[in-house]
C-alpha cells in the first residue's frame, strides 16, 4: 500500500503549486483593482483626496485655510456605462467659482484658493440628482 500512496502524493504536488500560483495571481489582480477604493487623504496631507461615484463623495468634508491654496485630487470610481452622466463627475464650489470635471475611471488634481473663512457647499452637478442629492454634496470648511 505504501507504493500506491507515494504516486498519489506526488501527483498532488503540481496541483497544489498550480492552485497556489492561481491564488497569488488573483490576489495581485484584486489588489490592483481595489487600490483606488482604499486611497484617501491622510490627516497631515495638504489638500484632500476625494473619491466620487454614483453613491457620493468619500470623504464629504474638506478643510482649508483662507488665502492659502488647497489641492483637491478627485478619483472617479464610475465607468463610462454609468447611465446618468456617462460616468462623468464634477467638483463645484460656487462661492469660489470652482468647477472641475473628471472623466470615468480617471483622476484629476487641481488647486484653488478660498478667500474667506466659513462653511461652503461643494457638490457634483452632472448626475444622480446633482446638488439636490444629499450624497452628491460635501462641506468645505475654511478657517
Amino acid at each position: 500500500m505504501a507504493k500506491n500512496q507515494a504516486p498519489k502524493a506526488a501527483s498532488k504536488k503540481p496541483a497544489l503549486l498550480l492552485g497556489l500560483a492561481g491564488l497569488v495571481v488573483l490576489g495581485l489582480a484584486a489588489t490592483l483593482f481595489l487600490a483606488p477604493y482604499f486611497r484617501t487623504a491622510k490627516a497631515d496631507q495638504p489638500g484632500a483626496i476625494l473619491q466620487i461615484n454614483m453613491s457620493g463623495w468619500k470623504p464629504a468634508l474638506v478643510r482649508a485655510k483662507a488665502g492659502k491654496p488647497v489641492t483637491i485630487t478627485m478619483i472617479n470610481l464610475d465607468n463610462q456605462f454609468h447611465t446618468d452622466g456617462g460616468g462623468w463627475h464634477n467638483f463645484v464650489v460656487p462661492a469660489f467659482d470652482v468647477e472641475e470635471k473628471v472623466g470615468p475611471k480617471l483622476t484629476r488634481t487641481f488647486s484653488f484658493t478660498p478667500t474667506e473663512p466659513g462653511e461652503y457647499l461643494f457638490y457634483c452637478d452632472i448626475c444622480c440628482g446633482g446638488k439636490e442629492n444629499p450624497f452628491m454634496r460635501g462641506k468645505l470648511i475654511v478657517s
